[in-house]
């Protein structure tokens, strides 16, 4: 059973800032806590990261997935599908990066999550609550820094 989970932060750097750490996947494993190990498998005709592999601490255990990017809504928005992974059926997700009109940036995450193995839905309510509400705070940590 998927769910989508949206949380939403204001960010002391522009939101052009925002995207250009979001997009710098190889730099992922420096300030998301999470985030082990990254690689970049495809890059599109721009020579933009388009799938990548992403290894993971989740659930007391590593993971992996691999995500295909869509840059259509760039700058302002990043999204990404799942095409493969482990643990989970489907990652797919957003950040919308809107301007809040002091040169901050209200970031906006949305995550749809389905898992291969079935867990209780107070449990994985709280794991993609933790994994949005992680991903913002970091993100903005390393913007604001």
């Amino acid at each position: 059973m998927e769910e989508q989970v949206t949380e939403k932060m204001v960010i002391r750097a522009s939101p052009a800032y925002c995207y250009e750490v979001l997009t710098d996947f190889e730099r992922y494993p420096e300030w998301a806590a999470d985030i082990k190990a990254v690689s970049v498998d495809e890059r599109d005709e721009q020579g933009r990261p388009f799938v990548v592999t992403f290894r993971a601490a989740a659930f007391g255990r590593s993971t992996s997935y691999t995500l295909r990017y869509d840059y259509s809504g760039a700058p302002s928005r990043l999204s990404w599908a799942q095409v493969g992974g482990d643990v989970t059926r489907k990652l797919d997700g957003s950040y919308q990066l809107d301007p809040s009109g002091d040169g901050s940036a209200e970031v906006t995450y949305q995550l749809i999550v389905d898992l291969k193995v079935p867990l209780p839905v107070f449990v994985k309510r709280r794991a993609e609550g933790r994994i949005t509400h992680t991903a913002l705070r970091e993100l903005k940590a390393r913007a604001e820094s």
